[in-house]
């Protein structure tokens, strides 16, 4: 009715998935099982600040010790 399609990879077939399952168990070991909001607002609030530092100061070692942001504008600069 809203011309919404669900997006379904083959049976057995995780590894499409893996980098978004990734990110959510970190968001919720990271951000929601340490703390109860006050509000959706609250949640909102801290979800925003929370992106800002997995994006631009929280380091990754798979991204040789940078932030995902400083590693892409570096690789985007090297190409």
């Amino acid at each position: 009715q809203k011309g919404i399609q669900q997006s379904m990879s083959r049976k057995g077939n995780c590894l499409d998935n893996a980098v978004m399952e990734n990110f959510f168990g970190l968001l919720k070991s990271e951000l929601l099982y340490l703390q109860k909001f006050q509000s959706i607002e609250h949640f909102k609030q801290e979800l925003v600040e929370y992106l800002d530092y997995y994006n631009n100061h929280r380091i990754k070692a798979k991204l040789k010790g940078l932030p995902p942001a400083i590693y892409r504008q570096q690789a985007l600069l090297a190409s």
